[in-house]
């Protein structure tokens, strides 16, 4: 990738990658034939660590050497070890800073489903990754947990997410577990094996045209989750059921087409609803939530979000 997309999607500017270039952080790209540089796909995970580890307060030269020792063996992550207890211990020292808990998000788990609709193949080779992983993130876990208790007294080890609640609740080291949008049962889990969950939320649109007798469009709804940019980000037709995206059009943020039996009975005016791929999109893009009762709103509370005010 050029270096504008590559600075795009790690979130930084182009001067930034320069920099790292010349601490060594980045290894310089080749070019492509008509002279731009040519990064690597890695090049964008690896610009996103090392934002991440100058957020938890390590300097770039400490980053450089994390960046070096990912690359090695137990030797390098006895190194590791010893580069994160001394920063603990730091934190520590300061005064009115105090380090009382670490969090944890295993989202090669929480947040992909291993039972994709129509990829048996798939399915399977995700569950098999996700035994792997549970079973080394638990190792793993607890021994960054009695590493940082050697230094300080924590009183909080967090894991977790909505789709590896009863994996990391099994964990020893782990004292508490965290669910977001599962709360509200977005469509992201209804392709889990190991639990099911009942839709609580939704949106609704209007429909603003008619461009065929078997077509319906809504406004908006383009409203994509985070991560790959792929159709299960996107929004659900969910009431009335029968409603299908097209192919072809997707959720757009103009306009969304929609097809099935229903639409044909569906006029101008009309409203039709759709469950969010995750949360955040949708509470980015609404004031607030009604919440609904036997069938009776009976309160309307902000989103959890924007605090009554919509992001986006």
């Amino acid at each position: 990738m050029r270096t504008s997309e590559l600075a795009e999607r790690a979130g930084v500017n182009t001067q930034t990658l320069r920099y790292y270039e010349r601490r060594g952080l980045l290894a310089r790209p080749p070019r492509s034939a008509s002279g731009y540089r040519n990064y690597p796909a890695s090049a964008e995970q690896l610009v996103r660590f090392v934002k991440r580890v100058q957020e938890l307060g390590f300097s770039l030269d400490e980053a450089a050497q994390l960046v070096q020792l990912a690359a090695g063996g137990p030797r390098a992550c006895a190194s590791a070890r010893a580069l994160a207890t001394a920063r603990i211990g730091e934190i520590e020292r300061r005064p009115r800073i105090e380090l009382a808990a670490l969090m944890a998000y295993e989202g090669q788990i929480a947040g992909v489903g291993d039972r994709p609709p129509g990829r048996r193949l798939r399915g399977a080779a995700i569950r098999a990754m996700q035994r792997r992983s549970a079973a080394e993130l638990a190792r793993r876990r607890a021994a960054i947990a009695a590493a940082v208790g050697e230094v300080a007294k924590l009183e909080i080890v967090n894991g977790g997410g909505t789709g590896s609640l009863e994996l990391t609740a099994a964990e020893d080291a782990v004292t508490e577990v965290a669910a977001g949008s599962g709360f509200y049962a977005p469509a992201l889990f209804d392709h889990y094996s190991r639990f099911s969950l009942t839709p609580a939320a939704g949106f609704a649109l209007p429909i603003v045209r008619k461009p065929a007798p078997s077509v319906a469009t809504a406004l908006g709804g383009g409203y994509l989750a985070s991560g790959s940019g792929d159709a299960a980000r996107l929004p659900t037709p969910w009431l009335p059921p029968g409603l299908r995206l097209d192919p072809e059009e997707g959720a757009g943020e103009v306009q969304t087409p929609l097809g099935g039996p229903p639409a044909a009975e569906l006029q101008i005016g009309d409203r039709v609803y759709f469950r969010h791929a995750k949360a955040g999109e949708m509470c980015e893009r609404f004031d607030s939530l009604y919440l609904v009762e036997g069938g009776e709103v009976v309160d309307e509370v902000p989103t959890y979000r924007g605090e009554g005010k919509a992001f986006l």
